[in-house]
């Protein structure tokens, strides 16, 4: 497989705090990929390292076949990345369609075969196309924050924490989503504390603890893993 991301060794500092230690994770093309960890286990710095917003102190960010360590990220973004935000972020009295619109501000041209996909993936924003976003119940945002990030085209789909804010059954629903996504040529990194759900649509999975991967495997191994199962899904 060709891998697409590749984070080696990378440490990052915020001041004197020393928060990702020696962390290396890989995502090929076409791959899902789950991160998990608890509060303050780094996930979240590890997607900003990802994406641009924090600069590691060593090690090296690699996305398709080059060294992005130094690139900024809107770089990154015009490279093939998207980044589906914790509580989802939609523009609230804009409408679905105009939500969708922005999502490809990077990009030129007739927008038309984006707008099909998204609706095909996503039918109920087809519904909903002329509605404001802030009117859409919290899982019709969670598909539109997916479908605007799908509109760039991306090589790479960054998920930060899906499931947080939304009830139980919405839970399942996106997540069968992201696993449509994925289906559909997109690799993904979700970020996750649900080790479960996360783990059921994965290929691979790490786990993060204190700013270090303690773990990494198939996802199916990782679901059979006596101490993830004692950690995370409370066996």
């Amino acid at each position: 497989m060709t891998k697409l991301l590749q984070l080696d060794k990378v440490d990052t500092h915020y001041g004197q705090i020393h928060i990702l230690q020696g962390v290396s994770l890989e995502v090929n093309e076409g791959e899902l990929v789950c991160l998990l960890g608890g509060n303050a286990s780094g996930k979240s710095t590890t997607l900003k390292t990802v994406l641009g917003i924090v600069k590691p102190t060593t090690g090296r960010v690699e996305f398709a076949g080059e060294d992005v360590t130094e690139r900024p990220v809107s770089y990154r973004i015009a490279r093939g990345m998207a980044i589906v935000p914790e509580n989802r972020r939609v523009f609230a009295p804009m409408t679905v369609s105009e939500n969708l619109e922005l999502g490809a501000y990077l990009r030129q041209g007739d927008l038309r075969q984006d707008f099909e996909r998204v609706f095909g993936l996503f039918p109920r924003l087809y519904e909903r196309r002329a509605q404001q976003a802030g009117t859409l119940s919290g899982g019709e945002q969670q598909m539109l924050a997916m479908g605007r990030a799908l509109m760039a085209r991306p090589k790479l789909l960054l998920m930060d924490e899906p499931s947080m804010g939304l009830a139980p059954i919405l839970v399942e629903q996106n997540f069968e989503l992201i696993k449509q996504v994925n289906d559909s040529g997109v690799a993904v990194l979700v970020v996750e504390q649900n080790a479960n759900m996360s783990l059921a649509i994965a290929d691979r999975g790490y786990v993060l603890a204190t700013g270090r991967i303690v773990l990494a495997d198939r996802a199916s191994a990782l679901l059979t893993n006596d101490d993830l199962k004692r950690a995370y899904l409370g066996h």
